[in-house]
This record gives structure tokens, C-alpha cells and sequence, in this order.
């Protein structure tokens, strides 16, 4: 039978519509750049790659160093073992073993391709065609069924009784099988990759189906074509020395590894070394291959832990150590507030994603984390429950909270902050409820896992915790799926489920998004209420202006990675003194009423630098109309002089007066807060 392909995973592709009308060239180097750093950064794929590259050389060049022909006999050494004269021995006519191995690889390895090529061009192409064309899915998906279930040995034995041992001719008929395979592996992310927006933009400028499959989908199924033929070399060679060993290898007197093994087997008593040499050679080739394929195949950080190393968890312990000294002083935060001092995260060993966040959440206490998307606010919440992606972690400051250093903590001790002290609310509320379950289900199963009461006790206090959340019907939601409620409803069962533990602090990210107007409202309302009947605090990532406005007490605002201004809500939105808090507030709606609402509102130019390319001055520099010289150095926070706000930037002085009056050219009526609070009132 023909072994199945394993599946891997694909690089990611272009994530935006401009990506679909540029050229290739840059992500094909990016891709050759990756996968580099993959093969190279894993022992076994170096191991591979060194033995293969020896093997190809030592092959291709075997006429010129080779001791012996293949043909040579030493009547004197009849299965003798290693000598001076023969360095792995010699078989059962005096033939030297380290000639034929050597001489015989450039046939196996190349004889191998020839499956590599067939199979991998043939599956991708039908994939590729059956993604692109719909309506031809259904026809390439029954061939290809058909193909998968035919014995492959028994179709190369007869196709060996009717043309003769045709080495090359059986290794792509070997090929033509196996890409039934590779177009299943490959079928799946190749239509993942037609839906996205980037190839909808392509069909919109007139790209054909053919010019967005070699353009858009081919590129992104490159790490998955490397893995598997790699995977299939392996396959090759060992399907090409099996049927050598059983007979239909390359005529005698041409050595095969397939043959020098079946030779061998038939001495395996009275000269067991020579099985040794070629098996060893055949072992440590498909070895190599596999290697080579499994490091590729890995997708980028996937075994790398959310959480620091142990050396950087033991550097932040000492730093958590010298933070209880503080507290002894008086300086620590009491019981319920949350205190984040330097806050930075970044790729393990690479690329700052959030540089220097400080800020503090008090009890009782709404605070909102407001930029562009890609500025860090979300990678800035959830490094508050320990929830970064893989690959991603703390990488210097603190957070505080009773007096434990988040940012240091093991995953155990996170696994008992989370949901108990700390909980989530997500942006999606569909992504916080599981569809194959009941709302009862999965909130009595929260409850009696995070606060350990019986089935009885956990099932009261989901009735009383949605009825709490503003549902009415209660025992009737409980007993529906997530399917079966609206999104407002579904958000509110979302909040519920974050409480069930009895959080101190809520992480709401983007709550209200997802949600029209009046629900909206519902929201904060419900969450404005849990804050003050419960005491809880709450960390607020939004974009929306009048969110901030309505709910939030105090206010940070975040740009590419840094806070550039925060303080007291009224402060920053009725007197801001950063550039980006007034170029905010020029472009949000909220700010003009419908009697002075401009044609066009005002815009930011440009767009928020990618990581790796923040300038060491202020990051918002080449965005700002009111940069300067001074600005290309960096820049601290500096006190606002609005109670114990802070802003980053060197004119907040010359802002407070000039900022203002070019807010008030570009948004009749700049008080912000009232009239945010009018409007939503």
C-alpha cells in the first residue's frame, strides 16, 4: 500500500487587500528566509541537511576518489569485514562495499526525485484547479478517492510484468499514486487561501483564475510543497530498495541498496556485517529526509511557551523579590489594584511588540486603553492574564497584583489567578461560548470549577448570575446553544461566564464592537453597574471615543506600542496634550454635533509602524504636524500637568495652547466629554 501523506501547516499569506497587487518576489524571500531559519535553527534538520549534502557529493564525484570499481572482485576478501583495504568490507563475490553504497546513491536519490516531482507538481496543480474552479471539485475529488483506493503495490508489479524493470518509468507511476494524497493535503489550504480578502480584491482588479492561483495561492502553499516532498524522497527510496530487495531493482551487475541488502539477508548468519554498511547508509538517508521535513514543517515558535524562559522567569523573579522590598516601604499597590510599572513584550529573542507601559487600576475603577489597531493594546491585556500568543511574552517590567509579579509567574500559578482574581471578556462573544454545548452547561461547569460547589449550588447560581447580566428569561437561556441567541444576548452570557469566578478585574476587549447601538448601550450600563454594586475593576481596550467617555474613569492611550498619554478621562479628552489624542479626537464623530458636523472628518496620515520599523525618537513623529527636531530623540513621559496625568511628548506645553486651537479648526466644538455624555445620555 502506498503510505499516506501527513499534513503541515502553511505560512501565513498577505492579510490585506493591497497585498493582492504586489509582486511575489518579497515573499518568496521572506518564505526562503523563514524556512531557513527553521532547518537551520533544529539539530535533526542540520544533522539532515549535512548528511544528504555529503551523500550528493560523495555520489556525483565517486568516479575520481572511489577506491574500486563496482565490478572488481578480491577473491582473497570473500565477506570479509572492515580492512586497510576495504573500509567497510566487502560482499559475497570480494566486490567492495563502500564503492557499490557510493556509486549506487546518485541512482536512488535521483530515481527518488522523479516521485518527488510527479507527485507534488500533479496533487498541487489538481488542488489548485479544483479550489480556483468550484464546479471541478467534485470531479478531481472522486478520481482522486478512486486513486487512493487502488493497491499501489500490486499496480507497480503489473506495470513492471508488462514494460520490464524501468526504474524511472515505476518511480512516476510511484508519483502519479501518491499525489491522490498530497491534492487531499493540499485541497483544504488552498481554498482557505481563495477566501481570503486579498484574492477577492485580486478578482475585483481583473486577475484571472489562473494568474491568482500562480500568484496568490501558489505562494502560500510553498512551506506545505517543501514539507511534503521532503517527506515523499523518503517514501521513494524506500518503496525503490523494496523492490530491489524483492527482485526488480537496476540489472545486475549495478549495485542498488535494495540489492546489496537482499544480498546480505542471505549471509545474515555467517557474515552479519554485511547488512551493517548499506542498511546503516539506507537508515540514516530516509532519517535525513524525515529531519529535514519535520523542521520545516514546524510552524514558527510552536513549541515555545507563552510564558518566558525559565533564566528570564528567574531575572523577573529577582525583580519581583526587589518589588516586596518596596512594599515593605508602603509602596506596593493594596489588595484589588492592579499596578503595571514598564510593561514590555516581545517576540522570545526578537522583535518589541510593547515597549515601557505603565499605568495602575484601582479598585472600583474603569480604566480604557485606546489607539489605532497595532498599537499593542490587546498584546498589552492579555499579557495581564498570561494569554500571549506562542512565541510571545513579557520581556522586562512588572504587573503587580496582591502584591505577585504577573509578568514572572509560572503557568501554574496563572492557572489560579485566571478567572478567580482575573477575567476575560472577549471581543467576539461567540468565541467565548463553545457551540457544542448548552449555555447551562458551559456556565455551571465554570462555576463548579472555579469555585468548587456542588451541581445543585453551581446551577442556582447561573440563574442568579444571568439575571444579574440583565436576562429576563433565565431558565430558558440555560437550556439553549449559542446558536440559538442573539449577539447581545450571547455577550451578556459571555459576561456571565467571566464572573462566575468572582473576578476582582475584568480584561474587556472590545466588548461592545460586534454590537449595533442599543445594545451597546445595555452593555456598558450592565458593566457600569457590576462596577459599582461589585466593586471590580475593569481594563477596557477599545477604539470607540465615546465608550471612553461613557464608562471609563481614567484613560491610557496607546500608540505603536507605547503609552503617549494618560490620566484622568475628563483631562484627556476635554484638555489633551499629546498629537495623537487630538488627532483622535479631530477624527471621531462623536465630537461634532449634527449641526456643525464638517463634509469630511478630519484623517491621520500615513498609518502605525510596523515593530520593526519604530524609529528610536517619538514613534509618532512622521505622522505629526507638529514635529520637530527635538523630536527625533527619545522621548520620556513627562508629567501633563493635569493632576497626575503623563504625556510623551516634548511639546505638550506648545500643544496646550497651539493643539487646541487647531482642534477647534478641525472640530467646531472640541468638548469632547459633554458632548459624548449628551449624545449617549
Amino acid at each position: 500500500m502506498i503510505p499516506n501523506v501527513a499534513p503541515a501547516p502553511a505560512d501565513s499569506a498577505p492579510a490585506t487587500a493591497a497585498a493582492a497587487v504586489q509582486p511575489k518576489s518579497g515573499q518568496r524571500a521572506a518564505f526562503s528566509k523563514i524556512s531557513a531559519s527553521r532547518l537551520f535553527a533544529s539539530p535533526g534538520g542540520v544533522a539532515g541537511v549535512v548528511w544528504l549534502a555529503a551523500l550528493v557529493v560523495a555520489s556525483l564525484t565517486a568516479q575520481w576518489w572511489l577506491p574500486y570499481k563496482t565490478e572488481d572482485q578480491d577473491f582473497t576478501a570473500v565477506l570479509s569485514g572492515p580492512t586497510a583495504a576495504h573500509w567497510l568490507g566487502t560482499d559475497e563475490l570480494g566486490r567492495d562495499l563502500l564503492s557499490r553504497i557510493f556509486a549506487a546513491a546518485a541512482g536512488t536519490l535521483g530515481t527518488s526525485l522523479i516521485t518527488v516531482i510527479v507527485g507534488v507538481v500533479l496533487g498541487t496543480a489538481l488542488a489548485m484547479v479544483a479550489a480556483g474552479r468550484g464546479q471541478t471539485e467534485g470531479g478531481i475529488s472522486r478520481v482522486t478517492e478512486v486513486m487512493m483506493s487502488l493497491p499501489g503495490t500490486v499496480i507497480i508489479l503489473a506495470v513492471i510484468g508488462a514494460v520490464g524493470t524501468n526504474i524511472p518509468l515505476i518511480m512516476a507511476i510511484l508519483g502519479v499514486l501518491i499525489s491522490a494524497g498530497i491534492y487531499r493535503v493540499m485541497l483544504g489550504q488552498a481554498k482557505s487561501l481563495q477566501s481570503q480578502l486579498y484574492v477577492d480584491a485580486a478578482k475585483v482588479d481583473g486577475v484571472s483564475t489562473l494568474g491568482i492561483s500562480l500568484r496568490h495561492v501558489l505562494p502560500g502553499l510553498t512551506n506545505t510543497i517543501v514539507v511534503q516532498s521532503a517527506l515523499i524522497f523518503a517514501v521513494g527510496m524506500l518503496i525503490q530498495a523494496g523492490l530491489a530487495f524483492i527482485g526488480f531493482g537496476p540489472p545486475i551487475p549495478q549495485p542498488s541498496w535494495g540489492g546489496m541488502i537482499q544480498g546480505a539477508s542471505q549471509h545474515v548468519y555467517d557474515a552479519p556485517w554485511l547488512m551493517v554498511p548499506t542498511g546503516a547508509v539506507l537508515a540514516l538517508t530516509v532519517l535525513a529526509a524525515n529531519a529535514i521535513g519535520s523542521a520545516l514543517g514546524k510552524a514558527p515558535n510552536t513549541g515555545v511557551s507563552h510564558l518566558p524562559s525559565a533564566a528570564a522567569r528567574g531575572q523577573r523573579s529577582v525583580a519581583a523579590g526587589a518589588a516586596a522590598s518596596v512594599a515593605e516601604a508602603g509602596a506596593i499597590p493594596a489588595k484589588g489594584h492592579l499596578s503595571v510599572r514598564g510593561l514590555s513584550v516581545g517576540v522570545d529573542g526578537g522583535t518589541p511588540l510593547v515597549t515601557d507601559v505603565s499605568f495602575d487600576v484601582g479598585p472600583g475603577t474603569v480604566l480604557g486603553l485606546v489607539g489605532e489597531s497595532g498599537c499593542g493594546k490587546t498584546m498589552t491585556a492579555l499579557s495581564l492574564l498570561g494569554l500571549l500568543p506562542a512565541g510571545v511574552s513579557a520581556t522586562g517590567g512588572q504587573i503587580l497584583w496582591n502584591g505577585k509579579n504577573l509578568a514572572a509567574a509560572t503557568e501554574r500559578e496563572m492557572e489560579g489567578i485566571r478567572g478567580r482574581d482575573i477575567a476575560l471578556i472577549s471581543q467576539e462573544p461567540m468565541r467565548a461560548l463553545d457551540p457544542m454545548f448548552t449555555v447551562g452547561y458551559q456556565l455551571t461547569a465554570a462555576i463548579r470549577r472555579l469555585r468548587k460547589v456542588g451541581k445543585a449550588e453551581a446551577h442556582a447560581e447561573a440563574l442568579s448570575l444571568l439575571e444579574k447580566v440583565g436576562i429576563v428569561d433565565a431558565k430558558r437561556i440555560l437550556k439553549t446553544y449559542p446558536h440559538q441567541i442573539s449577539g447581545g444576548m450571547a455577550q451578556r452570557v459571555a459576561i456571565a461566564l467571566a464572573l462566575s469566578g468572582r473576578p476582582r478585574l475584568l480584561v474587556a476587549d472590545e466588548p461592545t464592537t460586534a454590537l449595533d447601538v442599543t445594545v451597546q448601550a445595555e452593555i456598558l450600563s450592565l458593566l457600569r453597574s457590576l462596577v459599582k454594586d461589585t466593586g471590580m475593576s475593569v481594563v477596557m481596550v477599545t477604539h470607540d471615543l465615546g465608550v471612553v467617555a461613557d464608562i471609563c474613569d481614567n484613560v491610557a492611550v496607546m500608540y505603536a506600542g507605547q503609552v503617549v498619554e494618560s490620566g484622568g478621562t475628563a483631562n484627556i479628552l476635554d484638555n489633551p496634550r499629546h498629537p495623537y489624542t487630538l488627532a483622535l479626537l479631530a477624527a471621531d464623530p462623536h465630537a461634532n454635533t449634527a449641526a456643525d458636523m464638517p463634509e469630511r472628518l478630519a484623517t491621520i496620515s500615513g498609518q502605525v509602524p510596523q515593530p520593526k520599523d519604530w524609529p528610536t525618537g517619538c514613534r509618532f513623529m512622521a505622522r505629526c504636524q507638529f514635529a520637530g527636531s527635538a523630536c527625533a530623540a527619545p522621548v520620556p513621559l513627562l508629567p501633563s500637568g493635569s493632576e497626575d496625568g503623563v504625556v510623551r511628548c516634548v511639546k505638550a506645553d506648545e500643544l496646550a495652547v497651539e493643539g487646541l486651537e487647531w482642534l477647534a479648526t478641525e472640530v467646531p466644538t472640541h468638548r469632547v466629554l459633554k458632548i459624548v455624555e449628551k449624545d449617549l445620555a
